[in-house]
């Protein structure tokens, strides 16, 4: 038996990031996890995914090479070496956690942890043993999420024909054939993935559009984007019938007033995920979820249970793993009595990495529309930037939406290349309230694709030199 000042239960971007924190306060701080640090994101998440994604990207662009200058032999792909090589660079990426740990003084405990009486933690290791460890402060919960099927559409997950993201990243080889049922930002980057290795891919959507969350002319650029590389695009879709096969899954769609059947090798899952809550004793300790199923939490991340927390994925949306950490982080500071700075859970960026990546913050053009508010939108396509044409990169845009009076960035949207590294100059300057004018006051080296910003600043000033 071990006294801790704080307990992490979960070693996910949330708990290793909040422990790491909590350790340089000068707490004593100790994890439980059962599997290899960095949870789901850096094992059977963004890491991994990520990997994949940059295999389809260069299998996209040597299709195009010849128009660089650039000839190539005939082009293989093998979903198998990319696959092995995503796992590889996750392996890298937990054992840098668990390098951080040793160079923090941070104590992993391997096994399954219960919450008992006294803030303690009964762990079984791998071995059967038990062991009993205690916060003297507090315990904070990380445990996560996970894929889940669809139940009620006959979509049960066996892990062959019917599969999460977690079966799709280790497959040897792709299939012939991919239904995704779930167009989020999941969906849409294993259609991506897949596509690029060969698979026929099907995205099924039961919302009006794909990427439902991002502003309608993001999911339209997406959409037409997918429609052009073969992709085939469902929206609007409703699975009335499903039969899972031993090699094949059939379903049966009605979409646009007309009923089809689509045969598949595999379908892949991505309808969203379920907070990992069970068999960790959370009803014995006073731990109350709320009516989706993930822990409720107040203002300071505090659970209904007084000195226990939670974090992460397990304590609600958006399940991004940056979210995550920033509530690591707080929680730990909180904790350790340091001074914290409240979470902006409304400046939180979305990222999707498929081709075209997505990117964005704050309100869409339809929630500003909704709340009323009197707005201006700026708009620059790729298509008219200089260093997107030299890298034949021109799809999509950058979309800000600014309040029409004083000029403050409400939302904003990115749809191309390196999207997701550029919502961060946009992410900075509505944190720190930036008026439009003050970002088109800011030089944009040419050139870059960072120009799109400031040209789209300036189009929502009716200034627009490029375009």
């Amino acid at each position: 038996m071990a006294n801790f000042d704080i307990i992490f239960l979960g070693g996910g971007p949330a708990g290793y990031v909040g422990a790491i924190r909590a350790s340089q306060l000068g707490q004593t701080v100790a994890v439980i996890e059962r599997e290899g640090l960095g949870g789901t994101c850096v094992l059977w998440g963004c890491i991994p995914a990520k990997a994949l994604l940059e295999s389809s990207h260069i299998a996209n662009r040597l299709k195009h090479a010849a128009e660089f200058g650039v000839r190539v032999g005939n082009i293989t792909l093998d979903y198998g070496v990319a696959m092995k090589r995503s796992r590889e660079v996750s392996t890298k990426n937990s054992r840098g956690v668990e390098f951080l740990f040793k160079k923090n003084k941070v104590t992993w405990i391997k096994g399954t942890g219960v919450l008992g009486a006294g803030k303690s933690v009964k762990v079984t290791t791998a071995d059967g043993k038990s062991e009993m460890h205690t916060a003297t402060k507090a315990l904070v919960i990380g445990t996560g999420s996970r894929g889940r099927g669809l139940p009620e559409a006959g979509l049960e997950l066996n892990k062959t024909t019917v599969i999460s993201s977690d079966e799709a990243l280790v497959l040897e080889k792709a299939p012939t054939s991919l239904a995704i049922v779930g167009a989020g930002a999941v969906g849409c980057e294993f259609a991506d993935v897949f596509s690029a290795f060969g698979t026929k891919v099907t995205l099924i959507e039961v919302m009006p559009r794909i990427l439902p969350l991002e502003d309608e002319d993001a999911s339209a650029e997406v959409a037409r984007a997918f429609k052009k590389r073969g992709i085939e695009v469902l929206a609007a879709a409703k699975l009335s019938g499903t039969k899972v096969g031993k090699d094949r899954v059939t379903m049966t769609i009605e979409v646009g007033g007309e009923r089809k059947e689509l045969v598949a090798d595999m379908v892949l899952v991505a309808t969203g995920r379920a907070a990992n809550v069970e068999n960790i004793g959370l009803k014995d300790v006073g731990v109350q979820l709320d009516d989706r199923g993930f822990i409720k939490v107040g203002d300071t991340l505090e659970t209904t249970a007084k000195g226990i927390y939670a974090i992460g994925d397990v304590a609600g949306p958006p399940l991004l793993a940056h979210k995550g950490e920033r509530e690591g982080i707080v929680v730990a500071e909180i904790i350790a009595g340091a001074h914290y700075h409240p979470i902006n859970y409304g400046n939180i960026p979305n990222c999707t990495y498929c081709y075209p990546e997505v990117a964005s913050i704050g309100l869409t053009e339809a929630q500003c529309k909704e709340k009323k508010l009197d707005y201006k939108v700026g708009k620059f396509p790729f298509s008219a930037n200089g260093r997107a044409r030299t890298s034949g990169e021109t799809e999509g845009f950058v979309k800000i939406i600014r309040d029409a009076k004083y000029g403050e960035i409400l939302g904003a949207h990115i749809v191309g290349p390196h999207a997701t590294e550029l919502i961060h100059e946009l992410l900075v300057a509505r944190q720190n309230e930036f008026t439009v004018e003050e970002i088109d006051l800011a030089i944009h080296a040419h050139p870059t694709l960072s120009e799109a910003i400031g040209e789209a600043v300036l189009d929502s000033m009716g200034k627009m030199i490029h375009a």
